[in-house]
């Protein structure tokens, strides 16, 4: 049996401005944005070419804006994401060289941090 990761929650403070981040700077699409209730609030956002989305909203987490770390994600060319990054408005990192891989950093505006990872096989 197969074991899908397709949905992570990422807790954030402010929905709109989280989803404005997402969708301008960091490229993401916007699947859905829905208020079930007063209390619900449900946005699905994906990073392009994953078969793993984040999702953002209210009444969803208990997890602290900001407090989240570690996700990642994996582009062939760390290079041409940082530039498309940066062509987007948003804040990243350099480019790192490690012995495996090649990595940019950046964080949401509540502070969640990301990592996009090249990675780089031996030989």
């Amino acid at each position: 049996m197969d074991y899908k990761l397709e949905l992570v929650c990422v807790p954030v403070g402010n929905v709109d401005a989280a989803k404005e981040f997402y969708v301008e700077k960091a490229g993401f699409v916007a699947d859905h944005d829905q208020r079930v209730n007063e209390s619900l609030r449900f946005v699905q956002l994906t990073p392009p070419g994953s078969g793993c989305s984040i999702c953002i909203g209210e009444g969803l987490t208990t997890m602290t804006p900001g407090s989240l770390e570690g996700l990642q994600l994996v582009v062939d060319d760390a290079d041409r994401a940082r530039a498309e990054f940066l062509a987007r408005g948003l804040d990243v990192d350099e480019v790192e060289e490690l012995p495996w891989g090649r990595f940019v950093y950046f964080a949401d505006p509540d502070g969640n941090k990301w990592s996009v990872q090249q990675i780089v096989r031996p030989g």
